[in-house]
């Protein structure tokens, strides 16, 4: 009898997987229930459509860099940014890091204390922490369990209470595809054994020789990172000496009046954390709404700067088409240094509001000027050289023990404090990853799902 129950319940299983598999007829059909296979439009972004265009300078190299070349490259579809990331998209950022900290210091049981839904009703996770309430957990103020968070006493000005933001760390991964990829090409060199006495494969790696190779799990290519967050907020006065700009320092980043102001003194390495918190803050509440996950959010390459900055036109020096940095009215087209120290010439002393001054053609907005953005790529001379015209790409992480040089990242776009050249389409510029600007900031890319030609939206170019 007992046999007989298991027996039911194998053909019951079997039953249940038979009717959740396709091609019960025998015909390939693929299989079914499958989300709908488009990439819907993100929010605050515009679709880049696959082309090509001639990479690098339209124009005189006027320091005689020579460190580009004009160069046919084609590039996939992808979805960017209208705008530099602003202060309070960053502080979103800032915020999350913060809140997850307190959390997991104060433990689940103060879910009274917790905000678990946005203004449109869907679930945050983490929830924020309702720091307008005094927070009570096991008979303990709140401070005496967050004390680690804030300054510590001899630290404080006039005695304030403030969180300390060296504590604020964001803990992340992500997966090295290029070192894996060199890892499990397996080819006419390097085999696997296979064990004829239990009619599997041993797990080692064997070179053409017979000579055991190391063997790596997919654990090897996870990589494990933590990097401060917060903006240095004193680059305002380290990158000018001899300039007054204590009030800067002071107010950029914390008042409302700047939120939509581009956010700066972010290093490159900042930013690409950012990147990965956003994507898995999507991919979250994709999973939380049953819906597939996306790809990820990054920093753009140069080229796919480079080509989002051009908005389809091709062979011309500047976002906006033309050879001058003046429209028919005499204005300027952008943020930056006009004539010889007059930075209000063009409406802004310093930075301005993003999406201030028109957008190219591909609707993007300060693609030029205002301040320069981060790309993806490790700067090299000679990379226009080496690298592939189909999405070129020559990116490395250096170490903290890497000499400078290899620390070089391209930053492209010109800012408030530079002149018309480095606003120019092709000029190639680069700072280190591990520095902070008051005239860099970035904006996030993600690679669209799909050839471009099928995306759902009005914003294809």
């Amino acid at each position: 009898m007992g046999n007989m129950k298991k027996l039911i319940v194998l053909l019951t299983a079997a039953t249940l997987l038979s009717a959740c598999n396709t091609g019960g007829d025998g015909e390939l059909t693929g299989v079914d229930g499958r989300a709908p296979g488009y990439d819907q439009t993100p929010y605050g972004m515009v679709l880049v459509e696959q082309g090509s265009y001639t990479m690098g300078p339209s124009d005189d190299d006027v320091p005689w860099a020579l460190n580009a070349q004009s160069k046919t490259v084609s590039i996939s579809s992808f979805w960017m940014d209208e705008t530099e990331i602003t202060n309070n998209e960053y502080r979103q950022f800032v915020h999350w890091v913060r809140d997850s900290l307190a959390y997991r210091m104060l433990g689940e049981q103060i879910d009274e204390y917790l905000i678990r839904e946005n203004e449109f009703g869907e679930e945050i996770d983490p929830p924020y922490i309702n720091w307008n309430e005094p927070i009570v957990w096991d008979g303990q103020e709140e401070q005496e369990i967050l004390a680690d968070l804030y300054y510590p006493e001899n630290e404080r000005f006039f005695r304030m209470k403030t969180i300390d933001p060296r504590k604020l760390v964001y803990h992340y991964y992500w997966v090295d595809y290029k070192q894996a990829a060199e890892k499990f090409t397996f080819d006419n060199e390097v085999r696997r054994r296979y064990n004829y006495e239990t009619g599997q494969y041993d797990g080692e790696l064997y070179n053409e020789e017979g000579i055991k190779e190391e063997v790596q799990d997919r654990s090897s290519f996870i990589m494990e990172e933590s990097t401060p967050i917060y903006p240095d907020t004193l680059v305002w006065i380290s990158d000018f000496s001899y300039s007054y700009n204590e009030p800067m320092a002071n107010s950029y980043f914390y008042h409302p009046t700047y939120d939509n102001y581009p956010v700066v003194g972010v290093n490159w390495i900042q930013a690409k954390a950012f990147a990965v918190w956003r994507t898995n803050l999507l991919n979250a509440a994709q999973s939380r709404r049953g819906e597939p996950s996306v790809q990820d959010y990054q920093l753009p390459t140069e080229a796919q700067w480079e080509r989002a900055a051009r908005g389809g036109l091709d062979l011309v020096p500047y976002p906006w088409g033309g050879y001058y940095t003046r429209d028919g009215e005499g204005c300027f087209l952008a943020n930056f240094k006009p004539l010889r120290g007059d930075y209000t010439e063009d409406g802004a002393l310093r930075t301005h509001e993003v999406a201030a001054y028109n957008p190219n053609d591909f609707g993007l907005y300060d693609m030029a000027g205002n301040v320069a953005e981060w790309t993806r790529n490790a700067f090299d001379e000679s990379a226009y050289t080496f690298t592939h015209d189909m999405d070129p790409e020559y990116e490395y992480r250096a170490l903290d023990s890497d000499p400078p040089v290899l620390k070089r990242k391209v930053v492209r776009g010109g800012s408030w404090k530079d002149i018309g050249y480095y606003l120019q389409n092709g000029t190639r510029a680069y700072e280190y990853q591990d520095t902070a600007k008051s005239y860099i900031g970035f904006r996030c890319v993600r690679s669209y799902m799909g050839s471009g030609q099928d995306a759902p939206s009005s914003n294809v170019y």
